[in-house]
């Protein structure tokens, strides 16, 4: 992997490198096309939680559901790696994308017609589990095929975030509204048709072909190869145990929402509407931030300070009764929810083998969505005896102990990363003492 290195790369960049990436074409094109059809996607998010809950009332069925949506992720991430590696990644998003528009238009359909029941959503979650266990890890990998120079990829994966997260503050917000106006099967329709501007956009691409190893090996042999790569390897390791562990414990927070909106701060669908997107609004400002930074050095220390913010907010959250100071709360739970998962794909997406990029990303879409349906069944069954709020507290409690580990290990971590910035001249080689966070002390050892 070659990295685009210059004399003006420097630790920390300005608000004018906020759309660099935007300068080559195909990424410009996939931009267009996602940020219309997640919009879309988010209005299904907000409407299958609203319609679970409103046909169960039960919080134990919403973690299912989600449940049903994720656990495909986690049990297929890595074999669909070692795939991602080995396919077109362009034809392979054009297949997974196809499918998912009409995975939300079979929804839609049983919506309209009035025979859904909690079985058909958790049989439909489960097939887009099926396509996102291929989707997320060959969406993450193609970036790096749209955008030429290699020195743009941060800003790349930073914009991915902002994307996301300006459907997640504009989604639930429309969903709010037209949950009421054309009820929940009208948000599926909506959704569906969205997937045509991403489709289209991806066949408007010209892609070089990237060239590939034509070896011959045994798919559990890649399989072993990628695990070997990502685990024996104690920055990768620590990265993806951190986001496997706030996936697991603080990421449930959203399939709560429903109960918070409703049971404690006493509101209907246009207050989860508002929650969030006031959750939202925090990544997007999280995901502007990461965009304007030059480079991937100073991530470790962004990385510790951002789960901390996460964790923080989670327990404000929980512990708030008024609408208001709630939307305060998920504003900063966001933006540490962001930049902590996207910091970590940066840095990561840095310092991966080419050859192993797609294996490394379904490891990372595992730590990310795979550990997120335990954490869905496990925040469903505590809310349920203890409380949203009291889960919400464990959750955001958990987040603070992941990010005490993380800072304890980062100077360690720093020392096997820095060769690797050194060769990819992210940092120069007489550079002292290096870092994922070069930027910010760390704590000392002994």
């Amino acid at each position: 992997m070659q990295a685009q290195a210059s004399g003006e790369q420097r630790p920390r960049g300005g608000w004018r490198f906020l759309l660099r990436a935007l300068g080559h074409r195909n990424y410009r094109l996939f931009f267009a096309g996602q940020s219309v059809s997640l919009v879309g996607t988010w209005l299904t998010r907000v409407a299958t939680a609203w319609l679970v809950y409103r046909l169960t009332g039960s919080a134990l069925l919403l973690g299912v559901i989600s449940f049903c949506g994720q656990i495909p992720t986690f049990l297929l991430g890595p074999f669909a790696g070692v795939l991602v590696d080995r396919w077109n990644r362009h034809r392979l998003l054009v297949v997974t994308q196809g499918l998912a528009m009409l995975q939300s238009l079979a929804l839609a359909a049983l919506a309209l017609s009035g025979v859904i029941a909690v079985w058909h959503i958790a049989v439909l979650m489960v097939l887009q589990g099926l396509i996102n266990a291929f989707d997320m890890p060959a969406r993450q990998s193609f970036v790096v095929e749209m955008v030429e120079d290699r020195a743009d990829l941060p800003n790349a994966i930073a914009l991915n975030s902002s994307m996301f997260n300006a459907a997640r503050l504009l989604g639930p917000s429309l969903a709010g509204a037209l949950i009421a106006l054309v009820g929940e099967g009208g948000c599926f329709l909506i959704d569906g048709i969205s997937y045509l501007a991403v489709l289209g956009s991806l066949l408007a691409m010209r892609i070089t072909p990237r060239v590939r190893e034509h070896r011959h090996q045994h798919v559990l042999t890649e399989l072993k190869e990628g695990f070997q790569h990502a685990f024996h390897f104690p920055p990768m390791r620590a990265l993806l145990g951190l986001v496997a562990l706030v996936s697991l414990m603080g990421m449930p927070f959203t399939v709560l929402m429903p109960v918070m909106a409703s049971q404690v701060l006493g509101g209907g669908a246009n207050t989860l509407g508002f929650l969030m997107a006031a959750a939202g609004l925090g990544a997007l400002g999280g995901a502007g931030f990461l965009a304007s930074r030059r480079s991937v050095r100073g991530l470790g220390g962004v990385i510790v300070s951002t789960t901390l913010l996460f964790g923080a907010g989670l327990l404000a959250f929980s512990a708030s009764r008024n609408l208001a100071l709630s939307l305060v709360a998920l504003v900063f739970t966001g933006f540490g929810m962001m930049v902590t998962t996207a910091s970590c794909n940066t840095v990561l997406q840095t310092i991966v083998e080419e050859r192993m990029r797609g294996r490394l990303m379904s490891f990372y879409t595992m730590s990310v969505m795979g550990t997120a349906p335990f954490g869905s069944l496990l925040g469903g069954a505590l809310a349920t005896h203890l409380g949203a709020p009291v889960t919400l507290a464990i959750g955001g409690t958990m987040c603070l102990v992941a990010a005490a580990w993380f800072w304890r290990k980062l100077p360690a971590l720093r020392e096997r990363v820095r060769p690797i910035y050194v060769r990819l001249g992210i940092i120069p080689e007489v550079a002292k003492g290096m870092d994922m966070a070069a930027e910010r002390p760390g704590p000392r050892e002994g």
